[in-house]
């Protein structure tokens, strides 16, 4: 397996990208010479008819150019793992379909999942920079098809159909969680029902890309499909770029008595020049939102390889076997320049020292090579039966993983030389000096293994009124072997075991089958005090003050989901308390750096509105808003921040987007995205402007062509995305697919 996933590092060149690109525009061409079977779309009587909640399985089989598919909900999401139809659930629930957003160039998860109600996200060059509700969802609440897609990588979503979000702790479902809630995002797959197509999009600052998308039905019993990505753009910040290759075979089997199984492989490679400069609040006045940071010879390489197989059997009416088994591997091999302080003065350079230069950022540097690997496997069974007057809809289940991670890291030369980069954000003078022979100042080895049972039982007492109950237990053990020393060493290893118990309650009341109304508890935990990911400790930890008793977040929610206009629009409304608990510091850093003590606990409320639907004969819309209030309930350690906001939480989120289609063959769109003011730090002392962004878009479908022109940033509005990163300009994008 592991000469299966070995790459060369630093063996992604442009021109290969290129190479694929014309091969890519070739098929293009060959496909569109071939006459091929071509479904017809909707045509607009048909239109008038469609509810806009239908089955998840329905919506995935439209056409994905369909104009009204991305304005129309999913009746069930497979981040809830049950099967059941969303209003039964007593959580918040968001699914996304993510041809809305590739129509605008979007492919970052990050970028796709601005302005959703009760979701920030800050630019981050190595991940997504994503919270929920207030609290962290990179390290561990992001999966890909329900399996955690740990490690420090940025998460593509070119193969990806839709993204679902559950709201709120999870842990009953998930395991450790930071409390915030779970995004899963849902691969496209060989399947019996979907169209081929194949497509070009090209647009500002370079950008280029071709897609391929084939689905073919071999037999009644097996299909097959293959969807590839390339793309290569350039940024609006000088000596920025990016280029990606994306390819996902899959092939499906279905016997037709109830067994359904698919295999997948998954590629994802993506090569920068970063993008990660000074904090806004470092930057003189003038400095210009095109003004790059990169150094000569800066790269970041993501390579992300995903092995799946997924098997379901219905075994009788109304119960259902599934297992599901995969191995992930993604590396993350950077050497770049970052950030880094303005200097105020001019200090000589020294044999020793790299001194500073008025006027220029002094930039911070590291070289990593990194590896995560997770394998993973979970077993559940999901069925209906009654006690008495009651009917029992249960899920029940095992989860069992292995994550590995392997970090090497350096800022020193090994010859001595010193590491130095400089920057001028005014005039963009640069020079540098990196580490060309680097120093491995850090490899550790982290193993994580881990084992979940969990139940879960929706209790129908009367029609009107259904009772959730959740309950899991969870056991984790994490080592850390530091590779710098020997094994006969003391500092050598360390290791710590943990374990957690997560319940769930909710009741919904559904007064008449359009409104569904809810109350909810649930609790998520973090093991180790907190530290989410598997590198929880160092290898020179000591264990005996070091602070094992499991982080934890309770959340209670009322809501109301609703159907309206004969189930063409979809709203739901929900109110959310979520209090985080046993939030760890180190009391006295220089004398005792290993002695954690518990000190804080933060908390987050809000209210959330969506929506998403028909509201008139040919106007569609979506969106939403939220209020979030994410503050610092105790600190122990520093009592003045009690009150203060937690840093990169905007208060207000929203957006929305309405598409008129005024004949069968175009439609036209327009949006707003509202990210509110934020703080880039707990002592509230910077604050980060929000911003309202326009965009907008024309498209024309007629089967099999259809064709998009799309504006981001109509009014070409200059505003920071995150402290570290300024908004897009003005930028155009057209694409052309064809169907076949």
């Amino acid at each position: 397996m592991s000469s299966f996933f070995s790459h060369p590092h630093l063996a992604f060149k442009h021109k290969h990208s290129e190479r694929i690109l014309k091969l890519s525009l070739l098929s293009l061409m060959i496909a569109c010479a071939h006459s091929t079977f071509a479904s017809e779309h909707l045509d607009s009587a048909e239109r008038s008819r469609t509810t806009s909640v239908l089955p998840t399985i329905a919506i995935e089989a439209m056409s994905a150019q369909d104009p009204v598919k991305t304005y129309i909900d999913y009746k069930q999401a497979s981040v809830t793992r049950n099967g059941l139809d969303k209003k039964d659930i007593p959580q918040t629930i968001d699914t996304i379909d993510v041809q809305k957003y590739k129509i605008y160039g979007s492919n970052d998860l990050s970028v796709m999942l601005q302005g959703t109600p009760g979701v920030d996200t800050a630019y981050d060059m190595r991940g997504d920079g994503i919270k929920l509700r207030g609290f962290q969802a990179d390290v561990s609440d992001i999966y890909r098809d329900g399996v955690r897609e740990s490690g420090q990588v940025r998460r593509s979503t070119a193969n990806i159909e839709r993204i679902e979000i559950l709201k709120g702790p999870a842990s009953v479902l998930y395991g450790r969680s930071a409390g915030g809630g779970v995004i899963n995002m849902v691969s496209k797959y060989a399947n019996f029902d979907s169209k081929s197509s194949v497509g070009i999009y090209t647009g500002s600052f370079n950008h280029l890309g071709t897609t391929l998308d084939v689905n073919q039905v071999i037999s009644d019993q097996w299909a097959a499909r293959l969807t590839t990505d390339v793309y290569k753009t350039d940024s609006f910040r000088q000596g920025i770029s990016s280029d990606e290759l994306m390819l996902s075979p899959s092939v499906t089997f279905n016997n037709q008595k109830g067994l359904v199984w698919t295999g997948q492989y998954t590629y994802d490679r993506l090569h920068r020049v970063p993008d990660r400069g000074p904090n806004f609040f470092e930057l003189p006045s003038g400095t210009s939102r095109e003004m790059g940071f990169a150094q000569d010879g800066d790269y970041v390489n993501d390579i992300s390889q995903t092995l799946r197989s997924d098997l379901s059997y219905t075994f009788a009416p109304d119960w259902t076997l599934h297992w599901a088994a995969s191995y992930r591997q993604a590396d993350q091999d950077f050497d770049h320049f970052y950030a880094g302080k303005m200097c105020t003065a001019d200090q000589p350079a020294t044999a020793t020292n790299k001194g500073c230069y008025k006027g220029y950022i002094d930039q911070n540097y590291y070289w990593q090579q990194t590896s995560n690997k997770t394998t993973s496997t979970t077993f559940d069974v999901k069925g209906k039966f009654n006690t008495g007057a009651f009917q029992h809809q249960v899920l029940l289940g095992i989860d069992a993983s292995y994550e590995q991670r392997e970090p090497k890291l350096s800022n020193k030369n090994s010859d001595g030389t010193l590491v130095y980069g400089f920057v001028n954000p005014l005039t963009g003078d640069r020079f540098s000096h990196r580490a060309d022979n680097p120093l491995i100042t850090q490899h550790n080895y982290n193993q994580g293994t881990s084992y979940g049972v969990f139940a879960q039982d929706l209790i129908t007492i009367v029609p009107e009124v259904k009772l959730m109950l959740g309950l899991r237990y969870d056991y984790y053990k994490n080592s850390t072997s530091n590779k710098l020393k020997s094994e006969t060493d003391q500092d050598y290893k360390r290791t710590v075991s943990d374990q957690s118990v997560s319940p769930n309650i909710g009741v919904v009341w559904q007064p008449v089958e359009s409104q569904s109304i809810y109350a909810s508890y649930s609790k998520s935990f973090a093991p180790f005090g907190g530290q989410m990911g598997i590198s929880v400790i160092s290898a020179s930890q000591n264990l005996n003050t070091f602070d094992a008793e499991p982080q934890y977040s309770d959340q209670y929610e009322i809501g109301l989901k609703s159907d309206w206009m004969d189930e063409r629009l979809t709203t739901q409304f929900s109110v959310y308390d979520i209090r985080k608990h046993n939030i760890r510091y180190i009391p006295n850093k220089d004398k005792e750096p290993d002695v954690w003590a518990v000190g804080g606990e933060h908390q987050s409320r809000g209210a959330e509105f969506s929506f998403i639907g028909r509201v008139l004969e040919n106007v569609y819309v979506r969106g939403g808003y939220s209020f979030l209030d994410a503050t610092v309930k105790q600190n122990k350690e520093k009592p003045e921040l009690v009150g203060n906001r937690l840093k990169e939480t905007a208060k207000q989120t929203g957006n929305l987007f309405v598409r008129y289609l005024p004949t069968e063959q175009w439609y036209a769109e327009i949006g707003v995205t509202k990210v509110g003011d934020s703080l880039n730090d707990v002592e509230n002392t910077q604050k980060l402007k929000g911003f309202n962004r326009a965009d907008a878009a024309i498209g024309y479908s007629a089967n099999p062509w259809n064709v998009t022109l799309a504006l981001t940033n109509l009014t070409d509005k200059e505003y920071w995305r995150s402290s570290s990163m300024p908004g897009t300009p003005r930028s155009a994008l057209l694409r052309v697919n064809y169907e076949f």
